[in-house]
């Protein structure tokens, strides 16, 4: 989507923008994993200049500003053209619109509920740490409802393929010797790797000592979208908004 843009370009302007229908919000949020994704990341924070969850541009000012540079990109930087037609521009720019209002949300759920189906129904502690509760197998979700939205936790337990972020990829390793190790990488340069494994044990490995190395390509994580009700759903959303930082 929008990508980095010179230093000369012109101040970010901050959107304020309104509601667009759901479906075409959904609709929107599927081309953005497929098309914007990789270069913005799951929040629209990874180019630096543009965020697009708190409305911050250089080169917009408006839907149809937003909606020719999905079309035509930017000469000179990394925002390459998109050919997709205008429907499609529309219901992209709609979702980018709910990322920057989805940051204000304070969730549609109640979190003591939220926070009871997260502990138990959910199983999420298994994998994940809030607090000085949980493994850190996962990402740590302590304070992740100061820099996630509601958006962005409703795909994510739904289709956690689809938010999987860079940084919380998990990895399989065969060692020289037979031994087949997988967890998250933690950290990576070009002769080793440091990762967690299932056990929660933080291991450092030197790429020569390995026979086979494969960067996963799909999450651990199981989807939610049959195993909570829409409730539950929405009130595990608000708990997660909730985690602010110190538990």
């Amino acid at each position: 989507m929008i990508a980095k843009c010179s230093a000369a370009a012109a101040l970010s302007l901050c959107l304020s923008l309104p509601a667009a229908a759901q479906s075409e919000v959904d609709s929107g949020r599927q081309l953005y994993t497929t098309h914007c994704f990789v270069c913005h990341g799951p929040d629209g924070e990874s180019i630096p200049g543009v965020n697009l969850r708190s409305g911050q541009f250089r080169r917009a000012s408006s839907d149809d500003d937003l909606s020719k540079i999905i079309l035509g990109g930017i000469p000179g930087t990394g925002m390459p053209p998109t050919n997709l037609a205008e429907p499609q521009r529309r219901a992209l720019v709609a979702y980018i619109r709910s990322m920057h209002q989805g940051a204000k949300e304070q969730g549609s759920g109640d979190a003591v509920r939220g926070l009871a189906v997260f502990e138990s129904k959910g199983g999420c502690l298994a994998c994940h740490r809030v607090g000085a509760k949980g493994s850190r197998l996962g990402p740590d979700l302590t304070g992740i409802g100061s820099l996630k939205t509601a958006a962005y936790f409703e795909q994510t337990l739904t289709n956690p393929n689809d938010s999987i972020a860079p940084q919380n990829r998990f990895v399989r390793v065969v060692t020289k010797q037979g031994v087949t190790i997988s967890g998250r990488r933690l950290n990576e340069d070009t002769h080793t790797i440091q990762l967690i494994d299932e056990k929660e044990h933080l291991l450092s490995l030197s790429k020569s000592d390995l026979r086979e190395f494969e960067l996963l390509k799909t999450s651990p994580m199981p989807s939610y979208k049959t195993k909570l009700t829409q409730q539950e759903t929405s009130d595990v959303v608000s708990y997660l908004l909730s985690l602010k930082g110190t538990q």
